[in-house]
């Protein structure tokens, strides 16, 4: 299907929306200011991949209504395994379709005046502050067609913020339960860290359906202001048939640190940017993403951390599995800019291909504009061993369940070292089910 340039919501639609939804005036000239330039703008274009036949933009349902929850009990199986439904204390956000359907914040979270709420909640009661941070110093509106529809049209997602000194112990979670075939998901996730805070944040996509046609436009911003830490844990699980783009930007401020685990295990089409902006002294970004793409789906995954002060740390690590059809590009960039010296600019990308068919590409690049840095990348790109293969089946393991042993053995220096359990459990048992 051809990308056509006709937006499938004018501008009456989107005032009347925004309206309907109570939102600010701000927000609603932000929606329609973006909706303006979307036809003008390009799409972005990701290194090797071309998206320009892929649909973005033709749907024709914007908002999908769907019945909230009676309890946490009546949801699905797949979903019951990600929370724990017996917590008493819990710090929960479920969102089904475009709907907020369930919302639970500990007293750790009330006493300490943390803001946990779906984003049209944070437009109407938290405005001035959601406007202060949202699609401002993270990703722009006008960056091209795909985050100005985005803006335009806004449909779901949660906004977080922690104010100064403010030190969370336990994790915040929000699930984005996709459960109709007809949604089309346009997702804003804010996560505000004000002075010397703390806090891990954990989201699930996750598709209940086996296939389905949506347009899925995510987008993510996390704010690190000074001396703060961000460990930010997700898991993609959506359907087959979903077109996906997934824009996740930190920006770190001085001696800031934002730590990324992403298990990015869609069974659609897929386009996604992970950006880490160290602009601070001292600042650091980790990444470490790991990827299982099968059947005849096309994935683009693009990581970069970008040094603006100096000092500052940036590393990426990424390792990917390929199967059947499947063909991924992985690009890793590290990017020193002038002036930030002493920066360090680390990244190792690696993809293993299970099938003659299969399509894995590796590119680490290093951007330096200063002289006093340190920087290294490694890359690489193969199929299974054969020898670890007749070494487990000469011990009677069948073939199948020796790739098994092999693509868990490729992954696990990535999966071992995520800092989130919880990511880590629910990694482990999504890489299970889709190398079974």
């Amino acid at each position: 299907m051809t990308t056509e340039t006709k937006q499938p919501f004018d501008k009456e639609y989107v005032s009347s929306f925004s309206n309907e939804m109570g939102e600010p005036a701000w927000l609603t000239e932000l929606r329609l200011e973006a909706l303006s330039n979307v036809e003008s703008l390009p799409l972005p274009k990701p290194d090797k991949t071309k998206i320009d036949k892929w649909n973005f933009t033709q749907f024709e349902k914007h908002i999908v209504k769907s019945d909230d929850f009676a309890s946490l009990n009546d949801l699905p199986e797949e979903v019951k395994s990600l929370i724990d439904i017996e917590a008493t204390e819990k710090n929960l956000y479920i969102q089904r379709n475009n709907r907020p359907t369930f919302l639970a914040a500990s007293k750790e979270l009330q006493d300490n005046g943390v803001i946990f709420v779906d984003i049209f909640t944070a437009a109407r009661e938290h405005g001035e502050l959601l406007q202060k941070y949202f699609m401002k110093d993270g990703v722009k509106p006008d960056e091209h067609k795909l985050t100005a529809l985005h803006a335009a049209l806004l449909n779901g997602g949660v906004f977080l913020y922690v104010p100064k000194n403010v030190v969370l112990s336990e994790p915040i979670q929000a699930v984005f339960i996709h459960d109709d075939k007809e949604t089309n998901l346009f997702n804003h996730v804010l996560v505000v860290a004000e002075d010397n805070s703390e806090v891990t944040y954990v989201e699930n996509y996750i598709s209940t359906v086996d296939s389905a046609e949506g347009i899925f436009n995510i987008v993510t911003e996390v704010i690190a202001n000074a001396n703060t830490k961000v460990q930010y844990g997700a898991v993609d699980t959506l359907a087959k048939g979903t077109t996906t783009y997934v824009n996740r930007r930190g920006v770190a401020g001085r001696d800031a640190r934002i730590e990324w685990a992403l298990g990015l295990m869609n069974d659609g089409n897929t386009v996604s940017e992970n950006v880490t902006n160290l602009m601070g002294d001292g600042s650091f970004g980790d990444t470490k993403t790991v990827v299982v793409g099968r059947g005849e789906q096309t994935q683009n995954f693009t990581t970069s951390v970008v040094h603006f002060g100096k000092r500052s740390e940036g590393y990426i690590l990424k390792h990917g599995v390929m199967k059947d059809s499947a063909t991924s590009i992985f690009n890793g960039i590290g990017k020193i800019e002038h002036g930030a010296s002493k920066a360090n600019a680390e990244q190792e990308s690696r993809v293993l291909m299970l099938s003659e068919k299969a399509r894995g590409d590796a590119n680490p690049i290093l951007l330096i504009d200063e002289d006093d840095v340190t920087a290294g990348h490694a890359a690489s790109v193969g199929r299974v061993d054969p020898l670890q293969l007749y070494y487990l089946m000469s011990r009677g393991i069948p073939q199948k369940e020796a790739e098994r042993l092999v693509i868990h053995g490729f992954l696990a220096p990535v999966v071992n070292e995520l800092p989130i359990e919880g990511v880590k459990k629910q990694l482990v048992e999504v890489i299970e089910r889709k190398v079974r």
